[in-house]
């Protein structure tokens, strides 16, 4: 068996000794070294050929934004980034998925340790998939050709907000943001509503919508409770709570719920599908873009 051979990359020496435990603990694993800067790491690239490396985002000397624009540039190769839940680290975290990282694994602020064993599964589901992307060289995120076209709006006097007859739902888990991105990109701004689930922590959710309406013809927006559900929209769900869509009338309308995880998510996909499955039943299509584990599954054949 062909096992699978990483590289540790965190100024924390708690972290890479906490990481290479968990992963040496896999029999298709090997962590064939640890480094505590990228300075170190360029060496350890080309003395060890791992197939995936571990990344922490925040580190003095290099910063790992700037140390995997590097990598994409001179050896791509797949890439989990080690980020903090804060907006600082979520906003950078974001970058390293637009330049190649294929995923990202939080670590929590206090209680380090304990908080990586805990997403243990996580992190090795994480790397297993790695190991097997294709990487691409960092894309071009600049907009060409025409301008961006505004999301579909009143007249004036009109009506305050125009429903939408149809609607796309679009779950994703590992590996998503970036195939969201690239969805929303093809997207006309006159497009039927997306309604949106990807697997975020909570504090990636604001940041993330930013980023996709900043790159889509949509307008893309953090769904809130109650909001309407409107032709040239994209509503993506926060990262700490279930969207489900219900129909009130002629119109569509985001719920937001704090109920418990629906196969370990929440927000889950499953509950999403289900519920545009019943509020719109033949007027709905499902998308799952990419995914680990069962979630969305079932409610897409609902």
């Amino acid at each position: 068996m062909k096992r699978i051979r990483i590289l540790i990359i965190d100024d924390s020496a708690l972290v890479r000794q906490v990481l290479a435990q968990i992963l040496s603990s896999q029999p298709d694993f090997e962590v064939v070294g640890t480094a505590a800067d990228p300075y170190l790491a360029r060496s350890d690239i080309k003395r060890l050929n791992p197939d995936v490396l571990t990344l922490d985002v925040e580190m003095p000397r290099m910063d790992g934004v700037s140390f995997l624009r590097n990598v994409m540039r001179l050896r791509p190769m797949p890439v989990i980034m080690i980020s903090s839940l804060t907006t600082q680290g979520a906003e950078v975290t974001l970058n390293a998925l637009e330049l190649g990282a294929v995923d990202f694994v939080t670590k929590p602020t206090m209680g380090i340790e304990q908080g990586l064993r805990d997403y243990s599964e996580e992190i090795i589901n994480k790397i297993r998939l790695a190991s097997c992307a294709k990487v691409r060289p960092p894309l071009d995120l600049g907009r060409t050709g025409e301008p961006r076209r505004p999301a579909w709006r009143p007249p004036a006097g009109g009506l305050t907000y125009r429903t939408t007859e149809r609607l796309i739902a679009v779950g994703a888990s590992t590996g998503g943001t970036e195939a969201l991105r690239e969805m929303l990109q093809g997207m006309p701004a006159d497009a039927p509503a997306v309604v949106i689930v990807q697997h975020l922590p909570a504090a990636f959710s604001e940041p993330f919508a930013r980023r996709l309406d900043s790159c889509s013809d949509m307008k893309v927006v953090l769904a809130d409770d109650g909001q309407h559900v409107l032709q040239g929209h994209a509503y993506l769900s926060p990262g700490d709570q279930h969207l489900r869509i219900v129909r009130r009338g002629s119109c569509f309308t985001c719920r937001l719920e704090d109920t418990p995880p629906i196969n370990r998510h929440r927000p889950s996909v499953d509950v999403l599908f289900q519920s545009v499955a019943s509020a719109a039943g033949a007027n709905a299509v499902g998308v799952l873009l990419t995914g680990m584990g069962v979630d969305g599954a079932a409610g897409l054949q609902a």
